[in-house]
């Protein structure tokens, strides 16, 4: 049994596994026994070190929002304009495609958060938390630049949020006459019409 844990894989690498099989099989064929066996580990120990399904799901978010919040920032911090800046956070957060795995697993932790307990959603929370304080804090310094007209940020950021979340579902379920590349345009041309200095 020692020997066992000793020889298990990492956290990370489970974690990385488990995004991998969301984006090559899908999320229905993502099982603890499957994870299990892609990593060389019983469905047993993955249950010890994640307790149950939601858990492993939920760290997989964190851990794919962690890998997203550090590509964010290195987007939002690098020289240019504040709206070509935007443009590359509209972009990240826009999904690839039908079945994107981020995504996909966003979609499923939120129908799970149903029942989710407070530590959960506070989890959950903090994740929305960081795309919204980004997403106002790059608004607010376009205001002050000049380049967006005076807007509440924090207002503005909860309205395209919404827009982007109700997009990105339509992008990353596959609905019929959607795809990215209509997405982007459409946020495109509504920031141009509701952001841009005159």
């Amino acid at each position: 049994m020692a020997g066992a844990r000793r020889n298990a894989p990492p956290r990370e690498e489970v974690l990385a596994a488990a995004m991998a099989m969301i984006a090559e099989r899908g999320l229905e064929k993502l099982t603890m026994a499957a994870l299990g066996r892609e990593v060389g580990m019983s469905s047993g120990h993955l249950l010890y070190y994640f307790h149950s399904k939601d858990e492993l799901l939920l760290q997989a978010l964190e851990w794919s929002e962690g890998r997203l919040g550090a590509e964010r920032s290195r987007l939002l911090t690098r020289g240019g304009s504040a709206r070509e800046r935007l443009d590359a956070y509209v972009g990240l957060y826009v999904p690839d495609g039908h079945r994107d795995p981020h995504w996909t697993l966003w979609l499923e932790v939120w129908t799970r958060s149903q029942n989710a307990d407070d530590t959960a959603r506070d989890r959950q929370a903090a994740i929305e938390g960081a795309w919204h304080r980004d997403l106002v804090a790059l608004l607010a310094e376009g205001v002050s630049r000049g380049e967006f007209r005076p807007v509440d940020a924090d207002r503005f950021a909860t309205r395209l949020r919404a827009l982007l979340d109700g997009l990105s579902i339509h992008v990353a379920i596959g609905l019929r006459g959607t795809g990215r590349d209509r997405a982007l345009a459409h946020v495109r041309e509504f920031l141009d019409t509701a952001l841009l200095a005159s």
